[in-house]
């Protein structure tokens, strides 16, 4: 990543500083900058944050590698003969930190280009236009018309499991692929813990997930976690559900894990592992910010509230990202940075205000989901419609050798507004954009239906779901509408 240059201690005097140089901080400096303001981010990790060094990036990563490893795995199902496939965990690692350093010194390289200044250091407030920096050569003084608080999350660490780094770890020690378990036990069935029992069963451990919830991806619509789950499942992924983990003790180089519930039959149960990833969830991070000087606090959960316009009760503080709340997601991060900027810059307009904010869950094959799950569409008072289509039914899937998952819609039956898409797919990833855009545009299931889509494609799925929810899908038995369908 580079060495970190040492730099004067000096007083800055700018109209904006950013703490925190994540995606939602790196955002809010470069388009400071673009808007002609003297901005400075500071940062007492990498140019990045999480996302870019830890998270996303790195993680998406490996997980590419395990997809590939899955596909030389089949491959001889396709008449291909590959040969037997070896894991080079050292070069596997060199890529993840290749991909890394090449992201993180683009976000370097735009900071110059937009004349954003970056310092290391840990920023704390001694009023709510004054900020120390504490850096390796003493304590820098900063002077800011704004300030933007965008110092993210942490992995939650759990007392009673106490993390060494190597048996016991968390997300960020399980990116760095120091060694690959023969055996990993993974507390947490959400994004974090299933994204991470997909990369290591792919790279050869054998995976037990345990959540103590009766589903994996809480929250999620209930179908497409099941369909998920019974994945996972096929690809040799062990998931215990309603299920909580007692006692962690190691032993030598190994852990032996105490748990009960559903998922052993209401009997305490005792397995040893290699490693144990601890991702029961993330925090926000205000350690350290003095929040106190600057006339702020958090609620209850640690996070700071703020308007649409990104603002603190502080004026001229704002926050954005996951300290301010859940979801916890960069890109919702990266939008919000981008609107304290334009505030900051006097846009009376400028407001984070989306009708509803994608989730990606990067497992193979992927799942990604939007606005209302069937499960909450009912609890606001809806009367539902839904269209699904298996991706058994699909072409394009079928050649790609990709039968397992589905599109699912939902939909007001009243009005046929689309209220929420949850995909399980190849490329889900990239193919929920179509709902984002249906949703902020207020489509119809019938206009999605009526959409013509390229053919063969994953994304002609949707199309299928859309007219399936009024019984008029062509590669599908069409389940009874509840209207006569159109003639």
């Amino acid at each position: 990543m580079g060495a970190r240059k040492e730099h004067e201690l000096t007083d800055h005097q700018v109209d904006a500083v950013v703490i925190g140089a994540g995606p939602g901080g790196y955002h809010a400096a470069i388009r400071l900058g673009q808007l002609g303001k003297k901005v400075l981010c500071v940062d007492r990790d990498e140019v990045g944050g999480v996302c870019l060094n830890w998270g996303c990036i790195p993680t998406k990563a490996l997980l590419h590698v395990g997809e590939i490893a899955r596909h030389i795995r089949g491959a001889p199902e396709l008449g291909l003969n590959p040969g037997e496939l070896r894991i080079d965990r050292e070069r596997i690692a060199k890529f993840k930190t290749d991909v890394v350093n090449a992201n993180v010194n683009g976000v370097k390289t735009l900071f110059k280009g937009n004349n954003v200044e970056f310092l290391y250091g840990q920023a704390s407030f001694k009023s709510p236009t004054e900020i120390a920096l504490k850096t390796k050569g003493g304590e820098d003084r900063i002077t800011a018309k704004h300030v933007v608080i965008a110092t993210g999350s942490a992995p939650v660490d759990v007392k009673a499991w106490p993390r060494d780094g190597t048996t016991i770890i968390n997300s960020d020690d399980a990116v760095k692929l120091e060694s690959t378990p023969k055996e990993l036990l993974v507390i947490g069935g959400g994004v974090i813990g299933l994204e991470f029992a997909t990369i290591y069963t792919r790279l050869g451990a054998k995976v037990l997930v345990i959540e103590a919830l009766p589903q994996i991806l809480t929250g999620t619509d209930v179908e497409v976690s099941k369909a998920l789950g019974r994945i996972l499942k096929k690809q040799g992924v062990e998931i215990m559900l309603s299920t909580t983990v007692g006692k962690l003790e190691k032993d030598g180089k190994v852990v032996k894990a105490t748990f009960k519930g559903e998922g052993t039959g209401g009997k305490d149960e005792t397995r040893t592992f290699e490693m144990v990833l601890v991702a029961v969830g993330r925090r926000p991070v205000t350690d350290g910010l003095n929040l106190a000087a600057a006339g702020l606090s958090t609620d209850d959960k640690g996070f700071i509230s703020v308007d649409q316009q990104m603002r603190t009760k502080v004026g001229n503080i704002f926050a954005i990202g996951d300290v301010t709340g859940a979801p916890l997601l960069a890109h919702r991060a990266m939008k919000q940075g981008v609107v304290a900027a334009e505030v900051i810059s006097g846009s009376r307009s400028a407001a984070f205000d989306p009708i509803a904010i994608p989730n990606c869950i990067y497992t193979d094959p992927e799942v990604a989901t939007v606005g209302l799950s069937e499960e909450e569409a009912k609890a606001k008072g809806y009367d539902v419609r839904i269209g699904k289509f298996p991706l058994a039914a699909s072409g394009r899937a079928r050649t790609m050798n990709e039968s397992d998952g589905l599109i699912k819609l939902v939909g007001d039956a009243k009005t046929d507004v689309l209220l929420g898409m949850h995909i399980v797919a190849p490329q889900a990833e990239s193919m929920i954009g179509e709902g984002v855009i249906a949703l902020e545009m207020g489509a119809t299931l019938e206009d999605i239906g009526l959409s013509v889509h390229p053919h063969p494609t994953l994304t002609e799925s949707i199309m299928e779901a859309a007219e399936a929810a009024h019984g008029k899908a062509i590669h599908i038995l069409n389940p009874k509408p509840k209207t006569p369908a159109a003639v």
